[in-house]
């Protein structure tokens, strides 16, 4: 049985803006102050603490934070982040750090980070704006390792979602590791670490699925014609194709027909600017 779901298409906001090209950016804004969870070992406890912040971060599009910006077609997060693409929401406001208070590391030992939960369409970057420009999966993203090893220098991870849902919560822990073996030290860890954040809608267009004789894909008929629909057999393709069927409009809802035996698939609207 196939199926079929949609991808950024979850709310209805009707701001679609009329954007005009402002600024070229040359690195991914933070979208707010930092907000650091201070990272410490107890000699006396043998383990990691850390103490989180209680204000949460919002992820939030370009399209709404920068409307008329754009990321250049050659950075490494343009394609991810870019309201050309997959316009992603996003947020670089949770950071790690030290805290000075710290007791130091036991001989031979080595933090690590861990994600230990969180939703696939949830994405983590290794993000750094100055040369060699990077913007690499880690926590699981695409497919890498869920720990990260950690030196103590203060970092921000680029944090990356479909705009416009009800949030998100991932939960992480930090830990020791035998630098030598490699092997976790034993209750070490810090124990479950909550990160929460909100969610932006970009004015993204709602869509929706009926199965019938075959596949209809609709939206709003009042939508800006700056948005085209496009699909992908995975959430996070790094190519989407444009949808070329020849949509009908009946009900206040533009449609395009599918074949019923069409492929899983997923389904965005993607902004032109």
């Amino acid at each position: 049985m196939q199926r079929l779901k949609l991808f950024l298409g979850a709310v209805a906001v009707s701001i679609a803006p009329a954007v005009v090209q402002a600024a070229i950016l040359t690195n991914v804004p933070m979208q707010g102050g930092m907000l650091m969870p201070m990272v410490s070992y107890s000699a006396s406890m043998g383990m990691m603490m850390v103490m989180m912040p209680t204000d949460v971060p919002q992820l939030t599009p370009l399209l709404v934070s920068n409307p008329g910006d754009s990321f250049d077609p050659d950075d490494p997060w343009f394609n991810v982040l870019d309201p050309s693409r997959g316009g992603a929401a996003f947020s670089r406001q949770y950071g790690f750090m030290m805290d000075d208070m710290s007791d130091p590391l036991p001989t031979g030992t080595q933090m690590w980070i861990r994600k230990i939960s969180g939703p696939t369409e949830l994405q983590f970057y290794r993000y750094s704006g100055s040369a060699p420009m990077s913007f690499d999966p880690i926590f699981g993203t695409d497919g890498t390792t869920n720990a990260l090893y950690w030196d103590g220098v203060m970092f921000h991870p680029a944090v990356a979602a479909p705009p416009g849902t009800n949030g998100y919560t991932a939960t992480f822990e930090v830990y020791l590791v035998d630098a030598t073996s490699g092997q976790e030290i034993t209750n070490s860890s810090s124990g479950p670490l909550v990160f929460n954040w909100t969610d932006v809608s970009d004015g993204r267009p709602v869509l929706s699925i009926v199965q019938g004789a075959g596949v209809a894909v609709s939206w709003p008929a009042d939508t800006s014609t700056n948005w085209v629909l496009e699909s992908a057999s995975m959430v996070n393709a790094a190519n989407w194709t444009v949808v070329t069927n020849v949509p009908t409009s009946a009900g206040g809802q533009q449609s395009v027909l599918l074949q019923q035996s069409a492929p899983q698939g997923f389904f965005r609207m993607r902004y032109l600017p």
